[in-house]
């Protein structure tokens, strides 16, 4: 009987190489897939996607600053400080905070003004939370910040996203998640400034555990990128997203029914079935019947980038054609308030111009733009002081609030969130609800004496200097 030709062992050694390797690569993708994914407790209290709460109640929350006043005609609204208040009061288990700033206590200032005492009250408040046995988290870019070393030091879990890696951005997200059953999103951060003297808006959500869960997957993408250079291939799936533009969650509120989602951006941190805040302002614009109200500090469609080592500036037209196209295909009013600040580009009255160019009067065609700055005294040591600081849209039919200025580049290359609440039925049929408050605000804001035309500020258009051989710009005063 023939042995073993010389070439059989060869081959089963071969063979068991081969074999050998595919273990090997399937450990290694087992260990990958585990190692993106930071592996989350039980739902927090039990809450699920099956058993989470639809019947919220939502109020808006606003600060006005003590030096502003407004005609009393307007319904007030719960201040801000109040509704970060009412959100600590109902926490049980956990908070979890995600802020632009963390400038409570004023630092910076020889004399604390009172105005800067409801940050250093709010601070204090967070600061006992573990008292309470409350869990405080917190997601944030700002890695030399004294409140938050002080706020670890006292067993807040601190997780830094380190967005210059990123995008070479920054973040721009303020959002607060409760008990995973209230939120809170709006213009305001953790700054004694946005409690006391600069103009914010926002809203908080109570018992309202669906659209936390999803808030909360945001919330877990951030939490996931703490010492990261590098966003992972494979997510898990508690940071997909629950529900965006196309599936918007059904749910009741303070009785009204309504739908509701999340949006983020940059592109980069949407994770799977996620909105954009760019898709979500398109949907808002292009579902308006008669009416767009805007009010943001700055607007410029503009994007810049690093390209090669120069900076590389362009149009960005994302937002600014579907207004255009609002308003001559459609016939929708418009109405923006931008404010005007020692940081206003200069180019944005070119541009609100060029918006403004749409108001024309014609036999057959109404089209109506209209355009005004949001102005107030600044003082000498913070330009911010006074300042409006808005950032929402309110239309006859939906709701906007964002983080983010409507500037190219702050979508683009900052990370930010943003909350659309579309109501069903008719007007009449549905009663005052949150449309109502923020139409209300805006409407109060219009017609103030700090709301003014763009020919009060005229002087400061830029207009084009063509030398023989180059173009620059230079500002032309009238």
């Amino acid at each position: 009987m023939a042995g073993p030709t010389p070439q059989e062992p060869l081959k089963t050694q071969q063979k068991c190489i081969a074999i050998f390797a595919l273990v090997c690569c399937f450990a290694v993708l087992v260990a990958l897939i585990f190692s993106s994914v930071d592996i989350w407790g039980d739902d927090e209290d039990g809450i699920t996607e099956e058993n989470c709460s639809k019947d919220c109640h939502i109020v808006l929350v606003e600060n006005i600053p003590d030096d502003l006043s407004f005609s009393m005609d307007g319904r007030p609204h719960l201040p801000v400080f109040v509704g970060f208040h009412t959100l600590l009061d109902q926490a049980k288990h956990s908070v979890e905070v995600v802020s632009s700033a963390w400038d409570l206590n004023s630092w910076d200032l020889e004399t604390i003004p009172s105005p800067a005492k409801q940050g250093q009250l709010l601070f204090q408040r967070l600061l006992r939370l573990k008292s309470r046995g409350v869990k405080l988290k917190i997601a944030s870019s700002l890695t030399n910040s004294t409140e938050l070393k002080a706020l670890a030091t006292h067993n807040a879990e601190v997780h830094y996203v380190n967005m210059t890696v990123f995008t070479r951005g920054g973040l721009h997200s303020s959002f607060w998640i409760v008990d995973r059953k209230h939120i809170y999103i709006g213009s305001a951060d953790m700054d004694w400034r946005s409690l006391s003297k600069r103009k914010e808006l926002g809203v908080v959500v109570y018992n309202c555990s669906c659209l936390a869960l999803d808030l909360h997957r945001v919330f877990s993408f951030y939490w996931q990128l703490h010492e990261r250079d590098y966003i992972p291939s494979i997510w898990s799936k508690r940071v997909t997203a629950l529900y965006g533009k196309n599936n918007a969650l059904q749910l009741q509120l303070n009785s009204t029914p309504a739908t509701a989602y999340v949006s983020t951006s940059p592109e980069l941190f949407c994770s799977k079935d996620r909105t954009r805040d760019v898709d979500a302002i398109y949907q808002v614009i292009q579902s308006a019947k008669t009416f767009i109200f805007i009010s943001v500090t700055d607007y410029l469609p503009l994007v810049k980038r690093s390209f090669r080592g120069t900076s590389v500036t362009r149009y960005w037209s994302s937002i600014d054609e579907v207004i255009r196209e609002a308003v001559v295909l459609r016939g929708v009013k418009v109405r923006l308030l931008i404010s005007f600040w020692k940081k206003t580009h200069p180019l944005t009255f070119n541009f609100v111009t060029s918006l403004k160019s749409l108001f024309l009067i014609h036999t057959a065609l109404i089209f109506f733009v209209f355009i005004r700055f949001f102005s107030h005294k600044e003082q000498n040591d913070d330009i911010q002081l006074g300042l409006n600081h808005n950032k929402y849209m309110v239309t006859d039919n939906a709701v906007y609030i964002g983080n983010h200025d409507w500037v190219g580049s702050d979508f683009a290359i900052n990370a930010g969130v943003g909350l659309v609440v579309k109501m069903n039925g008719s007007s009449g049929d549905r009663g005052v609800t949150i449309l109502e408050h923020v139409k209300a605000t805006f409407e109060r804001d219009w017609r103030s004496r700090y709301a003014q035309t763009q020919n009060v500020f005229s002087q400061y258009v830029l207009k084009p200097h063509k030398p023989k051989y180059a173009r620059s710009y230079k500002y032309v005063h009238k």
